[in-house]
């Protein structure tokens, strides 16, 4: 009696060990360049710099305020929660397909009562009982092919897929705050400067209001003076409505509202970032979570390959009980009440047109996910390309700026020099005020691309990647 249940678990072993039609996986050459598109790029970095990969955010943003903000966000973000409740529907769903391979054994007690009518065979009416107690497994498929180890292998690299896609996204979160924090910080100084450029047109407004009280100036030089002014004003308000929606949008990121002392005050406050070296594209892209989550799709596409073919092979299937029936139930496990049954099946498919189809369709998505693979390193190795070509040039251009500034400051005030002495008219004053005023706020947006740009660069190098993995741990 006990054989059936022996020979059940013997093939349970077997199957459990056997292998897959799956085709084998190699990694695909990286479509890409072996080196970064301009040398003199990657030397403005500085080679003994940590690569982007090997340093956390904690030790790459050297401002205090910044980082608590980032931490903020990571525990508060609601992207980033649903990212890591999609981890853990994944993990679910991989172990629901791999449970697929385990037999169901189950345990089942029924009883039944009847009452048969009066016959000639039996005379009056009878009233019967039946106990039985039942052990065992209900169809189960035994992988013999690998087609349920196929669906389980693609269930697992769905799930590392979503892990890297949810690292990704914490990337991503970081950067993002980061930026928002940094333009907010920009937005600010350009406020303090459209307030300090108001006060100043303001002063020059009510002098030459003065000079025209007093017949000294025209009603033109009035209204010349008139202009700047209300432009200092519109600046004012644009500011003003920008600082305000960097603070939303910050707070979006946040998960929460940001404490005020938490802001920055001006972007001259704002500790820069630390130095990260560039690498080599093959061993700073390809530790990408964008770019392991590609692949962990392609790995899938491949198992799933497996399932594909292997659906064109029998399939075998067990039940098998041991369980105990009787007619009373005092004598339910008494001697001779013993049952079992043990009954193999077996479907062989001769022509199904829809696993011809799967078939196909299987190949296409491995193509598909192997074109998406290659894309998106293609997309990551331009990322990386177009950051450092910002950082090869940010400072010859805050340089230029820089100088731009001073030379346009002093330009103003030889213009003001040139009115009061009578040489020229308030024209020439206003020229030179709204070029300063442009010349610094250019020097502004530089200094705040050469931050971003830094940012950028710290998250397509993979910044934050040597993050705990999870691929070993589940299996």
């Amino acid at each position: 009696m006990t054989r059936p249940l022996a020979s059940l678990l013997l093939t349970a072993g077997l199957v459990l060990g056997g292998c897959t039609l799956a085709p084998e996986y190699l990694q695909p050459q990286p479509p890409i360049e072996t080196t970064w598109p301009q040398a003199d790029t990657v030397a403005t970095v500085e080679p003994q710099a940590p690569l982007a990969a090997e340093l956390n955010w904690q030790n790459f943003f050297a401002d205090t305020k910044l980082r608590q903000v980032v931490a903020l966000a990571l525990e508060s973000n609601r992207d980033l929660r649903l990212a890591s409740l999609n981890v853990e529907r994944a993990r679910g769903l991989y172990g629901i397909q791999g449970s697929e391979l385990y037999p169901t054994l189950d345990a089942t007690g029924a009883y039944s009562k009847q009452r048969l009518a009066q016959s000639a065979s039996f005379g009056g009416s009878q009233v019967m009982e039946s106990y039985a107690v039942n052990f065992g497994v209900s169809a189960w498929e035994i992988d013999f092919f690998g087609r349920i180890r196929s669906l389980k292998a693609q269930a697992l690299e769905a799930f590392f897929a979503s892990e890297e896609a949810r690292r990704g996204g914490q990337i991503s979160l970081i950067a993002e705050v980061a930026r928002t924090y940094l333009t907010l910080a920009a937005d600010q100084e350009n406020l303090q400067l459209a307030q300090a450029t108001l006060a100043t047109r303001q002063q020059s407004y009510a002098m030459i209001q003065k000079s025209f009280d007093i017949g000294y100036a025209t009603e033109l030089d009035l209204r010349q003076a008139q202009i700047p002014l209300e432009a200092a004003r519109l600046d004012l308000a644009r500011f003003t409505q920008l600082v305000a929606q960097d603070k939303n949008a910050l707070t979006l990121l946040a998960g929460g509202k940001v404490a005020e002392q938490l802001l920055p005050a001006n972007l001259a406050g704002v500790a820069a970032p630390a130095e990260i070296s560039a690498g080599l594209p093959s061993e700073v892209l390809l530790q990408r979570p964008d770019i392991l989550a590609a692949e962990h799709q392609l790995k899938g596409a491949y198992a799933f390959l497996g399932a594909a073919r292997a659906a064109f092979f029998p399939r075998i299937s067990l039940t098998g009980l041991l369980g105990s029936a009787s007619g009373e139930l005092s004598g339910l496990f008494g001697a001779g009440s013993q049952t079992w049954l043990f009954s193999p099946s077996l479907t062989l498919p001769i022509f199904d047109a829809r696993t011809w189809a799967a078939h196909r369709v299987s190949q296409t998505d491995r193509d598909i996910a192997l074109a998406q693979y290659e894309k998106t390193i293609q997309t990551a190795f331009r990322e990386v390309a177009d950051a450092l070509a910002v950082k090869s040039t940010i400072d010859q251009q805050l340089l230029a700026q820089q100088g731009l500034v001073t030379a346009t400051a002093e330009a103003e005030r030889l213009a003001k020099l040139r009115y009061e002495h009578g040489l020229d008219n308030y024209l020439g004053v206003l020229d030179a005020a709204r070029a300063l005023f442009t010349a610094k706020q250019g020097l502004v947006a530089l200094r705040l691309a050469k931050l971003t740009n830094q940012v950028h660069l710290f998250a397509v190098l993979g910044g934050g990647a040597a993050l705990p993995q999870v691929a070993t741990a589940i299996e």
